[in-house]
């Protein structure tokens, strides 16, 4: 089990700061307080527990400016993107104090003389969760919310390259007034998610790949206890020959490159009818141009460094296979010199399904769009992948665009639109894309389990 773990900008390659992780003794402890103070937590009031979230996401906003530049320090992300981040939070944060008590009432569902039927939504009780380094407010917000509002101790497990972030998350939870013993949070790398998920919680909650989602939904295989699981996509977007290339090449190239395109939606694959393909490629590729990199601090910088070093053999690796099966590379293609991990936005055409940068998640700034001759072909491509988180069509006839994302294989539906979500709709992944979802009244009672009453007078 790692002992020592050293965050590191990925700008500069520089060591910040080195944090003790927890043992085995110490998540056994943490468990063992958390499992005995969940039930003074869960005997709370809804409207009690909300207000001590309505205070946090205060904090956050007081302290925001602090808490973007921790974040940009250890992932790397632009200035402004990290801000960017606490702010989406806070409005995360907002629907589930504004929803949570509605979604969590007991509710009455059939009543006639001498018979009163109702479902009512009780805590899971202990909840691990593991969440993900790319989005850690985002992320962390779709899980820990709704769980404590819904009355469960969390034991909290940040990324190991966002751990500061985490902690800080926790610190101002615990200012906010959730007792230190029902979240806890828990330093360390894999070997530490593995040691948390061995206890027995009642339920386990996970972002990030799907080989670490796999592993950890064969640890828990044996126990009937809730999960949830958002992982990744090759989210793909169909660009029809009707379309405004002008307004639209930009839109999605924000799409792919955002956050170097480090998130699980965004722009994967995008496929173009051929009548307007060469327009469509010419504007993407000034737009991607014209994106700054840099430090993350400057002002005006778009991308900043990949926040894991590895991943830039990752994405070389898909490049380079791409190149020999023919693929054209229009920019980008290598890493950029000089320290930190730096990877140039790249743009592929004359690509294809045989490509690996067209079939598994690439999780950086690399994109591949193909020519499509009509509809069926697009849906075919869009279609033809292990993954099926998003998927977006871009077209100014509504029907159009109707017809073709029902027959989408995809949790999200885009419609002139993608790299988006909001906190009223659910957020789940079919396929190797996840299992259950967040957000959403669904994503409020993921973290219960109902009772039904059945009340004969």
């Amino acid at each position: 089990m790692l002992t020592q773990l050293k965050v590191v900008n990925p700008a500069t390659e520089e060591t910040i700061q080195t944090l003790s992780c927890d043992t085995e003794a110490s998540i056994t402890e943490k468990f063992a307080k958390a499992r005995a103070a969940q039930a003074l937590w869960a005997g709370r009031t809804v409207e009690e527990r909300v207000a001590i979230i309505a205070k946090f996401s205060q904090l956050l906003e007081s302290n925001r400016d602090e808490l973007a530049k921790t974040l940009t320090s250890e992932v790397g992300k632009p200035l402004q993107q990290s801000i960017n981040e606490v702010n989406g939070a806070r409005t995360r944060i907002g629907f589930f104090v504004e929803q949570s008590a509605k979604h969590l009432a007991t509710e009455t569902v059939f009543e006639a003389p001498g018979r009163v039927e109702r479902i009512a939504y009780e805590p899971l009780g202990l909840a691990g969760v593991i969440s993900a380094w790319n989005y850690p407010y985002l992320v962390g917000v779709n899980a820990v919310i709704p769980a404590l509002i819904a009355g469960n101790a969390v034991i909290y497990k940040p990324s190991e390259f966002s751990t500061l972030t985490g902690l800080r998350i926790a610190a101002l939870l615990h200012e906010a007034g959730v007792p230190k013993e029902v979240f806890a949070t828990i330093v360390g790398d894999g070997s530490q998610g593995s040691a948390l998920t061995s206890l027995h919680l009642d339920g386990v909650f996970f972002t990030g790949s799907v080989g670490t989602g796999r592993r950890i939904r064969k640890a828990v295989a044996d126990r009937f206890i809730a999960s949830g699981f958002e992982l990744g996509g090759k989210d793909p977007v169909y660009v029809c020959e009707d379309v405004d290339v002008e307004k639209v090449a930009p839109a999605i190239a924000d799409g792919v490159f955002y956050n170097n395109g480090q998130s699980c939606c965004s722009v994967e694959r995008i496929y173009v009818r051929e009548a307007i393909f060469d327009k469509f490629v010419d504007r993407f590729v000034a737009e991607v141009k014209s994106f700054k990199m840099g430090s993350p601090t400057e002002n005006g910088v778009y991308l900043g460094p990949l926040t894991r070093s590895a991943q830039r053999e990752t994405i070389q690796s898909q490049v380079d296979d791409a190149v020999k099966k023919g693929a054209k590379l229009l920019t980008g293609g290598k890493a950029a010199k000089g320290p930190g991990y730096y990877y140039e936005p790249t743009v592929l055409v004359n690509v294809n399904h045989a490509m690996t940068v067209m079939k598994e998640e690439s999780f950086g700034p690399v994109i591949g769009i193909q020519k499509v001759a009509n509809d069926d072909e697009a849906i075919r491509m869009m279609n033809d992948s292990t993954y099926g988180l998003t998927a977006g069509v871009y077209t100014p006839n509504a029907k159009r665009a109707h017809d073709l994302l029902a027959r989408v294989n995809a949790g999200s539906a885009y419609w002139n639109c993608c790299d988006r979500v909001s906190p009223y709709l659910p957020w789940s992944g079919r396929q190797d894309s996840g299992l259950g979802s967040t957000l959403s009244h669904l994503g409020i009672r993921a973290f219960t389990k109902p009772k039904a009453y059945h009340l004969i007078s």
